[in-house]
């Protein structure tokens, strides 16, 4: 903190404590929620009688999957303003001399989100954080603590995971005296809030686990806590529809026909809705102009939004659409009447990223317009998804609405605009499957799962790419989270040419959608649409309720990848294997089975042959070598 009088010093001593039984909501932001399993909620009741700051540090158990949540809200009582300079929103203490330890993080750019790093923990401060206004396609609001000899499924690992999607800091410290420290918050670096008298900031959540069965133990704590205790909405246990979009199909270059000749082939080959990327709106035939001006383009439209909504709804297909509401073009009409609602410095041109500014969320006026434009477009007609977007981060950073000793606060304020809109979003449209997006998967965090079932796991929709990128994503969040679609061929992304069968396996994993144009593809490839979609339906409900397990890195091996979702009762199972490159004169590769019951007999449904899940899980089965490149196999077991 800092007093008015220029002082730094805080010293937060313990005064009282109590226990309920429930889950206290965050103001403002997303967190998790009990359900219906009970919660024990522990509240620490601090003060630091020299400055008037008190604190509740707010402890909550979630003992079926192993996991407590850590918040913190302050509360300045004193006559004078208190600035908060740094809030941590769970620090850990262990004494752990004995041990050594690696920390985990997950780290990317654009195309190659959520890549797994692990390291050894040295004496001194070792970091990863976001200071792009978002929570980053560079860094993950993620950090463990595993023992030196941790595996996939054996070993300890402490783990914190951010509930927000803004700036992060995640730390882990080994002192002078061998003993760690753990701390995850809102980065400090231009972070400064203003507390007046009988004012409270609460900080975000950070949701903690603690796995002795290597790092399987951690990623079911945290999938099984996400699907109960933070995903909401009738779309969280329901599968979702298979869509197409046209983005990678037209990019900017289309109209009605073009959309409704790829919505006719779609609904004759199992595809169930039609999404309606960038291009739709203004004048905008590039990424140069009219974001900001969320009205229909009737020169690619014809007789408007409606009209197309109602011909693809009666092919049986639904509507969807693509909005970017935080982002303003300088050739729109919303910055010619309003340059004043963009992010800025007074008297410096602002840089632009994809020729765009950030809309100043942190303003009521400009907040209420966004939504006010969405939600006209989407009470017009029929539209049954939204697609929402984010393609730059926040620099600049200036309102013209916050008084200069408040200016600190803008990164946390456009944050929980945000989070505001999308709350309104979701209750003036229940029905609504909305899905998050930021550059691909720059906002791929729990603060947007809290208003979203889904989430655009990466505009990079190359198979093998998607390996590494969904592992680091699996690693964390239930497999029905993550957006992924079968695109065309070169990949878009890097030129690379996959099988369209290993396009569909590898999107099996996710929400399973398409991104291209399917009047346009070879005719082979089209052939396989309607066993794909069949394929979707037959294994969703598995892939979105089972245990996920890995059981092969191609991050780390370099050669193949393989992992599983078995159900909860371990009678059923679906193993995805993936050989990314082919080896001359090898015999069978071994692969063992994990999260089977020992005692249960499986049938391979491909071959009809039973084995026990002893035999499964500790001898294996062996996997032939397939010819060529990039090839792919799926293996269901029921049980027999």
């Amino acid at each position: 903190i800092r007093t008015v009088g220029g002082h730094v010093g805080v010293q937060l001593n313990y005064v009282s404590h109590e226990i309920v039984k429930e889950k206290p909501a965050l103001p403002g932001l997303p967190s998790t929620f009990p359900g219906e399993e009970d919660c024990d909620t522990l509240i620490l009741h601090l003060e630091d009688q020299t400055t008037g700051l008190t604190a509740e540090l707010i402890y909550t158990t979630f003992e079926k999957v192993d996991v407590i949540t850590r918040s913190v809200i302050l509360k300045n009582t004193a006559e004078q303003p208190i600035y908060l300079t740094k809030v941590m929103s769970a620090c850990l203490d262990l004494d752990c001399t004995d041990e050594k330890y690696d920390i985990l993080t997950l780290h990317g750019s654009w195309g190659r989100e959520r890549q797994m790093e692990r390291r050894s923990l040295m004496h001194g401060k070792q970091s990863v954080g976001s200071v792009r206004g978002e929570s980053s396609h560079q860094e993950h609001p993620f950090i463990a603590l595993l023992s030196e000899n941790a595996t996939q499924d054996t070993g300890e690992v402490y783990g914190m995971h951010f509930v927000y999607s803004g700036n992060f800091l995640a730390q882990a410290e080994l002192s002078q005296f061998d003993s760690i420290r753990m701390t995850m918050g809102i980065h400090p670096e231009n972070f400064v809030w203003k507390l007046e008298q009988g004012e409270s900031f609460a900080a975000p959540e950070v949701v903690m686990t603690y796995s002795s069965e290597g790092l399987s133990g951690m990623t079911h704590h945290y999938h099984d806590m996400y699907r109960e205790h933070l995903i909401r909405g009738e779309y969280r246990d329901k599968k979702r529809p298979i869509l197409i979009n046209n983005w990678e199909a037209t990019y900017f270059d289309f109209n009605t026909d073009k959309l409704l000749k790829i919505a006719k082939q779609a609904s004759k080959l199992g595809i169930e809705m039609l999404v309606m990327d960038d291009g739709w709106f203004g004048h905008r035939n590039d990424d140069s102009t009219s974001l900001g001006d969320w009205k229909v383009n009737e020169q690619k439209l014809p007789g408007g939004l409606k009209l197309l909504v109602d011909q693809v709804n009666a092919m049986g297909l639904k509507f969807g659409i693509w909005f970017e509401p935080e982002m303003i073009s300088p050739d729109s009409d919303l910055y010619r009447e309003h340059p004043d609602w963009a992010i800025s410095i007074p008297g410096r041109v602002g840089s632009l990223c994809r020729n765009q500014y950030v809309l100043d969320l942190s303003r009521k006026e400009v907040r209420d317009h966004a939504f006010e434009s969405v939600a006209a477009v989407l009470h017009s007609t029929n539209i049954e998804y939204v697609k929402w977007d984010m393609n730059r981060q926040l620099s600049d950073l200036g309102s013209v609405e916050l008084p200069a000793d408040r200016q600190g606060e803008l990164y946390h304020r456009y944050v929980l605009g945000v989070y505001e809109l999308q709350e309104r979003l979701l209750a003036e449209f229940p029905h609504l499957l909305l899905e998050n997006c930021s550059g691909g998967g720059a906002r791929f965090d729990p603060g947007m799962l809290y208003y979203s079932p889904q989430i655009w796991c990466s505009d990079d929709t190359d198979a093998i790419e998607r390996l590494k990128i969904q592992e680091g994503t699996m690693l964390l969040y239930p497999l029905s989270t993550m957006g992924a679609h079968v695109s065309d061929c070169p990949n878009h992304a890097l030129g690379r040419v996959t099988p369209f069968e290993t396009r569909g396996h590898v999107a099996l994993a996710g929400t399973f959608g398409y991104e291209l144009d399917i009047t346009k593809i070879p005719e082979e490839d089209r052939q396989q649409i309607p066993a794909q979609t069949a394929m979707y339906h037959k294994y969703n409900d598995l892939i979105r309720r089972g245990d996920y397990w890995r059981i092969a890195s191609y991050l780390e091996n370099g050669s193949y990848d393989c992992y599983m979702v078995a159900s909860k009762d371990k009678k059923e199972a679906l193993i995805t294997y993936v050989q990314v490159l082919s080896r001359p004169n090898f015999h069978s590769r071994r692969v063992r089975l994990k999260g089977l019951s020992p005692e249960n007999r499986y049938r391979i449904e491909e071959t009809g042959e039973v084995l026990g899940g002893d035999v499964l899980m500790q001898a294996g089965m062996l996997i032939a070598p397939l010819w060529g490149d990039y090839r792919s196999r799926l293996i269901h077991l029921t049980e027999a």
